[in-house]
């Protein structure tokens, strides 16, 4: 769905996207789907993570604890090359949609990593300069282990399916506690659970006229309210 289609549906008249969004959630929840749409609806260009280019990320889910340092490494230098190589070019303007945020990946190292893992983490964090822009909003998708689970078996990335439901639960509760102080930049917590964003038209079309009116603050998007 473009904006001009969008424009059929939903009333934009004085009301404009955010320049740059941030989605977040554990693996399973739809972040980059999300932000594909995003960005195609509001003629947005992407900053997604790069999974398929972590050679060690295969080898995480098949022993989480001998490949976790490399994985987490990997991920962070990524991260910092594609802030900075944006922040390089004349023509960067934060008019964007990224499936991640770069304060977050400290959640992942701290459910990793063991504590000698993590202060190397930590020492090779605070020697980068990661100057990320602010995001005029970040939508944190929620959804509980279960169905994690259920959309990941789905979609059927093989070495994925290591992955356990315990460990979805763990990452469930480090982004809950995450985000529950979370004051960065506005704020929108969606119950993924039960919607489809990226199939559904309808379910797509409330986020997206919910989220044109936050400019600040903390703001809630559960579809069972709206009938």
């Amino acid at each position: 769905m473009t904006q001009t289609d969008l424009t059929r549906v939903v009333d934009l008249r004085g009301r404009t996207p955010p320049g740059f969004i941030a989605i977040e959630g554990p693996i399973g929840v739809g972040k980059t789907s999300l932000a594909k749409r995003l960005a195609e609806t509001f003629n947005h260009q992407t900053l997604l993570e790069k999974t398929e280019e972590n050679p060690f990320l295969e080898r995480f889910y098949q022993n989480r604890g001998q490949a976790a340092l490399a994985t987490q490494l990997f991920f962070l230098f990524q991260r910092a090359q594609q802030i900075q190589d944006l922040r390089q070019t004349d023509l960067f303007e934060p008019v964007r949609v990224a499936d991640f945020l770069i304060e977050k990946d400290h959640l992942f190292a701290r459910v990793n990593l063991d504590r000698e893992e993590y202060k190397i983490y930590e020492k090779v964090f605070r020697q980068l300069t990661i100057d990320a822009p602010r995001p005029g909003l970040v939508i944190y998708l929620q959804a509980p282990a279960n169905v994690l689970l259920e959309r990941i078996h789905r979609r059927g990335t093989e070495f994925e399916q290591n992955i356990t439901q315990t460990y979805l639960e763990t990452l469930n509760e480090v982004y809950s506690d995450f985000f529950l102080y979370y004051d960065g930049a506005p704020l929108l917590i969606v119950n993924a659970a039960e919607i489809d964003l990226v199939n559904n038209d309808s379910d797509y079309l409330q986020l997206v006229d919910h989220m044109l009116d936050i400019r600040n603050g903390r703001h809630y998007f559960n579809p069972t309210f709206f009938g």
